[in-house]
């Protein structure tokens, strides 16, 4: 490498200068220090989850000529060191879950070889399927040199694998040369193709998807159920106590606790202070389901819902319409739906490709994983082509 780099090891994101980690991360409200710290001084992304954050520190070894890496999970340097130049937030995970790829196959092999697949190094924001940055500098270089820490990291401390989720392009070509394994899945995103207003989106529908929404629509408002949208300031202490009541109940209901505590939101809340666009689903005034989206720029996600009640068509139209009303309302360009769901092509969604990159320390193991993921490659690009053929838009107004 024509620069030299000093690597070191830190445990908290309190080690790292809060306004370097954001100018790397910029936009992306997700990567965002005081976002990743709600999750972590909560607890509801820690040790005692299955979720143990490390930080990689890229150093600039000034003229060292040689590139040093932490050798233990235990090495560390002191904070402010004017020399950084680089980061890259990792979890030991003693665990699959909250991450929206799964691996489940590759751990029950290494268990079949009586060998253990956890711990694994995870660089990811936990519980979010959204593509951001993951490994945080200003050069090529310095993310290759990243990624190929981690890697060597994984191998000194005996885990078995590293694996990196919803990476930006920058970042993948960066994996990419640092001989990660790339890995190929489908997303359902809606694009806005200058539409001036919901009954205008609509129109481009075929006749049968167009109908079943207007009928779904009927439906609800025929359960007397309102929407308000409420964004940044304007939602009170109250509005996230009913959601968070709606969410927790949601997991609940399908045998699960909730990934997210409800002080967790409130540190969110903090971090994102304009950010949150909380959708209230109510009833003669009275809320009965709610969802939280979150904005940046030119994006709105859909992150989070529940509901007190059931009524037909709530979910749907709570989720994913008034998320498509409100990016038209607001000029937005895309509403990104969450995680898989062919179901949401029926609103508008069309697939878009994702992207995780894996590297596994045992070559056996790494060559039989690389075989699955050309042949699942190829299965996720016929799938795609076939959800093409099936787009829920007349063929003259499908965006491009």
């Amino acid at each position: 490498m024509a620069a030299r780099y000093r690597l070191a090891l830190h445990h908290s994101l309190d080690d790292i200068d809060p306004a370097q980690w954001d100018a790397w991360v910029g936009k992306d409200p997700f990567m965002r220090h005081g976002v990743l710290q709600a999750l972590h001084q909560t607890g509801c992304a820690s040790p005692s989850t299955g979720w143990t954050p490390l930080v990689l520190a890229l150093h600039d070894a000034g003229g060292l000529g040689q590139t040093s890496e932490p050798e233990s999970m235990a090495d560390h340097t002191a904070p402010g060191d004017t020399s950084l130049v680089g980061a890259m937030l990792l979890y030991a995970k003693r665990h699959s879950r909250g991450e929206y790829v799964f691996d489940h196959a590759w751990a029950d092999a290494y268990a079949r070889h009586g060998l253990a697949y956890y711990p694994k190094l995870l660089c990811a924001v936990p519980f979010t399927p959204v593509a951001g940055p993951r490994l945080l500098a200003d050069t090529h270089e310095a993310r290759v040199a990243l990624a190929r820490a981690a890697t060597h990291l994984a191998e000194q401390n005996g885990l078995s694998s590293v694996h990196v989720l919803f990476p930006c392009d920058d970042d993948l070509n960066a994996l990419r040369a640092a001989g990660y394994m790339l890995r190929q899945d489908i997303q359902f995103h809606w694009r806005n193709a200058g539409y001036s207003d919901i009954s205008d989106f609509l129109t481009t529908l075929s006749h049968d998807k167009r109908k079943k929404i207007l009928q779904d629509r009927k439906r609800v408002a025929r359960s007397e159920v309102s929407f308000e949208w409420r964004t940044g300031a304007a939602i009170t202490a109250g509005d996230l106590d009913f959601f968070y009541d709606c969410y927790a109940l949601t997991y609940r209901q399908h045998g699960n606790a909730p990934y997210l505590s409800r002080e967790a939101f409130d540190r969110m809340a903090t971090a994102l202070p304009d950010h949150f666009v909380l959708v209230l689903a109510k009833r003669s005034d009275t809320p009965i389901a709610a969802a939280l989206n979150v904005r940046s720029g030119d994006r709105l996600y859909g992150r989070y819902w529940g509901a007190m009640e059931f009524v037909s068509g709530l979910h749907f139209e709570t989720c994913y319409l008034q998320g498509i009303e409100y990016a038209i309302a607001h000029g937005l360009n895309a509403f990104e739906g969450g995680a898989q769901g062919e179901h949401k092509m029926a609103r508008g969604l069309l697939p878009v490709s994702t992207r995780s990159a894996h590297w596994v320390v045992d070559r056996r193991f790494a060559a039989a994983i690389e075989d699955f993921l050309n042949a699942e490659t190829a299965a996720v690009d016929r799938y795609q082509d076939e959800l093409r053929d099936h787009s829920p838009f007349k063929a003259s107004t499908a965006p491009e």
